[in-house]
């Protein structure tokens, strides 16, 4: 109340002195107005009754004088005419004239003077008289003066009257101002405000089960949003403090964003954590004339945000996107989430040729099919290898310089584009404790031989701390290459190798995705059964089928994509009864097309897909489709859903993700994977139909088994699958990570002597 009334008296008050200030300038340009009209008008008589006049005045003919200024003196709001000679005597005046101006007014002595017409406003009595004084000329000299009284009264009465009529104006103008002020604060805030309390209340009562719609009004948008966070933020703490309460009391032990957070926090005692990865998990774009912030779909973010949250960390990583440089300040800085930040983005920028060098060349031509050994030749170049180092030691100077004035800094690294990194930053700041993540396989020690480069490569490495990998046969792998490649005590009972004093442990840590927590998640509309889902996407795809396969991949030379095609060609020749109903939907993102063997296996990929459905197509049904663009995970979800089977072959894998996004995603305990061997999933997946992807019959039968399973059966094995992914999540394995990282004894390493390239 005390608001509205407040703005009442602001209204009047405002609005008010705006009016007066209107009124008092058009009234004095009124008044003014006026005033210049008689000026002009007595000058206008003045220059009429001149030339009549003046001879007269010369000659003082007195009568002659007075009947012209009685025939003249008593027009419209003329007081009268006055003659007066040249020493100031009256010569002639209109009856009626007061008196008083027989003498001449100061304009009329004022106009002999100067010799020079003037006009001049001046009271008498109560009224208000205008003079407009003429000097008269004969040939040679002054020989009187002219007078013009007009009555100028008529002026301040119709002033007054315009002012009389203006407060009234202004009067009726602040009542309807504020009466509409009134309707359109009610309709336009005390609504929407009482509205979105309203709102509040109901998401306060109800949290995240039942979210109520926010009004709709624009003016608390950006309060509505910031509530609505708030909100989840709260409901996700309520529901990961219930859930750790009821897993407590059940004996279990489920990781969550806020166990990682609390748990990161106590084990680095409040020290910042340092990440260093190629992709970063903020990329600016622009969109049109604005930019806009796009998250990548990855795991490692959903992993890593949490624990840089909970520490203020930094996360250095390559700048790529092609509004990034606008988004930081000049040291390459920007505070990350952009709606809450909590962390420091630190982005590196690269040239072309670094890029091409070191992320398309060595990286993903030499050690990504080197580590894969998926039967694409690695192609190793020594500019390839130049700009790697360049890089690496790009990105190691950035991160000694984010660490200054840090005590005991903790540093992640990530992935084989940095694996130089580690011994780099250890030669700077030895007391940092430093750990690598290996997130593909490696390969054994005869294979790993291949690489010209592999000594520096094992001792940027072995500059770690710690040294992750997915599976416990890739540590072995890498200690059996370090054994055979440099002169180091290999410590099999601890996985540790000690190298001139420093200790570096290896240790295996299966990466998982975030298993969605029913909790947490948003309120839907009950969903229809997986048939009917699967029918809604068949027809938007085109195709009428029964049952679905789906397979989710980059289009990559390891995924075994070819290998999958031809498993499902084996299986509509082998089982005919399922042609015209099963069909495999296969996603496949673009990757790293420029490169020539990516470039060539897309369309081997889809030269592949064309011959196998004209082959067997009929009508509207055909064996696979082929979507070859990016999905993002809420486009891919419904296939998980609705799929009978997902098929996951590749030929060689670290882990493989899609595998644990699709048991993630069956909520409903239905479904089956098919799940190569050849990948890290496999080892944790039991229940997952193992198969050998270059067995095309074994493919073949591992579909006809996936769709035969008896239901019982098929929950049986998903459920377990579920249990498994839910408890080793991405919050586990980050957990894992950081604590085996805090918990490490780090030793002093000896100095160098006569170390070799």
């Amino acid at each position: 109340m005390r608001i509205k009334l407040r703005l009442i008296v602001s209204l009047i008050v405002g609005v008010t002195l705006v009016a007066l200030a209107f009124a008092y300038v058009q009234v004095k340009e009124q008044k003014q107005s006026m005033r210049n009209e008689l000026e002009k008008r007595a000058e206008v008589l003045g220059e009429s009754l001149e030339e009549i006049v003046a001879p007269l005045a010369g000659k003082r003919s007195t009568k002659e004088l007075q009947r012209i200024v009685e025939r003249f003196g008593h027009r419209e709001r003329l007081a009268g005419i006055a003659v007066y000679a040249s020493d100031g005597g009256l010569l002639a005046m209109t009856s009626g004239l007061d008196d008083r101006l027989a003498r001449p007014p100061d304009a009329v002595r004022q106009a002999l003077t100067r010799d020079a017409g003037r006009q001049v406003f001046f009271p008498l009595d109560t009224d208000l008289l205008h003079v407009y004084a003429l000097p008269l000329h004969d040939a040679t000299s002054t020989v009187g003066v002219l007078a013009i009284f007009h009555n100028a009264g008529y002026i301040d009465a119709q002033t007054a009257r315009l002012w009389r009529d203006t407060f009234l104006r202004v009067a009726i103008q602040v009542l309807l101002v504020v009466l509409l002020a009134l309707l359109i604060v009610r309709w336009s805030i005390t609504g929407p405000i009482a509205k979105t309390a309203r709102w509040m209340r109901e998401l306060r009562m109800n949290g995240a089960s039942q979210r109520p719609t926010p009004p709709p009004e624009d003016l608390f948008k950006p309060l509505t949003q910031e509530v609505t966070r708030y909100v989840q933020s709260l409901s996700a703490a309520r529901a990961a403090a219930e859930e750790e309460a009821r897993l407590r009391e059940a004996g279990e032990a489920l990781w969550t964003p806020e166990r990682l957070r609390v748990h990161v926090k106590n084990k680095l005692e409040s020290r910042p954590l340092f990440v260093i990865s190629n992709r970063e998990p903020y990329i600016h774009v622009r969109r049109g004339e604005g930019l806009e912030a796009i998250v990548p779909a990855s795991g490692l973010v959903t992993a890593l945000e949490p624990i840089l949250r909970a520490c203020d960390g930094t996360w250095i990583a390559h700048g790529s996107g092609d509004a990034d440089h606008e988004t930081v300040d000049s040291h390459g800085h920007l505070r990350v989430p952009p709606e809450d930040p909590h962390y420091t983005l630190r982005r590196v920028w690269l040239s072309k040729e670094e890029e091409e060098g070191y992320y398309f060349g060595f990286a993903n031509e030499g050690l990504w099919p080197l580590c894969h050994i998926a039967h694409t030749r690695p192609v190793f170049r020594v500019a390839d290898w130049q700009h790697y180092q360049q890089v690496n030691q790009k990105f190691a100077k950035a991160a000694v310089e984010e660490m200054a004035g840090v005590e005991r800094p903790v540093v992640l690294v990530q992935d084989y584009h940095f694996a130089l990194v580690p011994r780099l930053i250890k030669e700077k700041r030895p007391d940092a404790r430093v750990a690598i993540f290996w997130h593909i396989p490696w390969p054994n020690a005869e294979a790993f031989g291949i690489c010209p480069w592999q000594r520096e490569l094992l001792e940027g490495l072995l500059g770690a701390d710690l040294v992750g990998f997915h599976i416990q046969s890739h540590c072995t792998n890498f200690l059996e290459t370090v054994d055979q490649v440099l002169e180091t005590r290999i410590e099999w009972e601890r996985f540790a190798v000690n190298r001139r004093g420093h200790l570096t442990s290896v240790r295996p840590f299966p990466i998982s995705v975030a298993f969605p927590d029913p909790a947490t998640q948003p309120s839907r509309p009950a969903q229809g059964s997986p048939y009917l889902e699967r029918a809604a996407l068949f027809k938007k795809l085109g195709v009428q089928a029964t049952f679905m396969g789906i397979g989710v991949d980059r289009v990559d030379y390891t995924k075994g994509i070819l290998e999958r095609f031809r498993g499902v060609e084996r299986f509509v020749e082998r089982w005919p009864v399922y042609r015209e109903h099963f069909t495999l939907v296969q996603i496949g993102e673009p990757s790293r097309t420029h490169i020539k063997r990516y470039h060539d296996l897309l369309g081997e990929v889809e030269a592949e897909a064309e011959r196998i459905n004209w082959r067997f197509q009929t009508g509207d049904w055909k064996p696979i489709v082929f979507l070859m663009r990016h999905h993002s995970h809420a486009e891919i979800e419904p296939y998980y859903k609705a799929a009978d089977l997902c098929m996951v072959t590749s030929l060689h894998d670290g882990m493989n993700l899609v595998a644990k996004e699709y048991i993630a995603a069956r909520d409903d305990e239905q479904g089956a994977l098919i799940l190569s061997r050849f990948t890290g999933a496999a080892r944790e997946l039991r229940d997952a139909v193992i198969v050998n992807p270059y067995d095309a019959e074994q493919l073949a039968e591992a579909i006809f088994f996936a769709l035969k399973m008896d239901p019982e059966e098929r929950t049986a094995k998903m459920r377990r699958m579920r249990r498994i992914v839910r408890e080793q999540n991405i919050y586990r394995w980050a957990g894992d990570l950081i604590t085996e990282l805090a918990e490490l004894r780090l030793d002093t390493p000896e100095p160098a002597k006569g170390r070799t390239a």
